[in-house]
This record gives structure tokens, sequence and C-alpha cells, in this order.
């Protein structure tokens, strides 16, 4: 993964998106996964430093979409 100087990185996660487009709320999400709000939130918010694949295809199976529908990589600014 590239990291900036920062510590930040280019992963960015489609989380929010896919819960409204399905009209589930992060609490849903947490109550048909057994992944908590918490971790959750860290996910949909960008904050997440690693995502373990359990919790990829976890999310995946209860949403109907794939890792790359989640999560996207954005090119590096120029």
């Amino acid at each position: 993964m590239s990291v900036d100087d920062e510590g930040t990185h280019r992963v960015v996660s489609h989380l929010a998106a896919l819960l409204d487009a399905r009209g589930m709320t992060l609490v849903q999400l947490a109550a048909l996964t057994g992944i908590t709000v918490a971790n959750l939130s860290v996910l949909k918010n960008g904050r997440a430093r690693a995502v373990r694949f359990s919790t990829l295809t976890v999310v995946c199976d209860v949403l109907g979409c794939q890792p790359g529908d989640l999560l996207e990589v954005v090119p590096p600014d120029a």
C-alpha cells in the first residue's frame, strides 16, 4: 500500500454509498454481519488501516457486492 509522509493512504471506502443504496443503516449491517458498529464505522469513514478478508467477505455477502464495489484505490495526486 502506498502511504504518504503523513501516514494517509489512497484507499477509499464506498460503504456509505452502498448502505444508502440499500436503505440500510450501519447498525443493521452490524447486526447482520456480527461486526461491531465501531469497526464498521472506521471502515465507512475511511479510517481503517487494514481490513481482514473475513470482514470483506461477510460485508460483501450481506450487501451483495464485490470487494471492488466497497473499496477503491484512487490515483496519486500529480
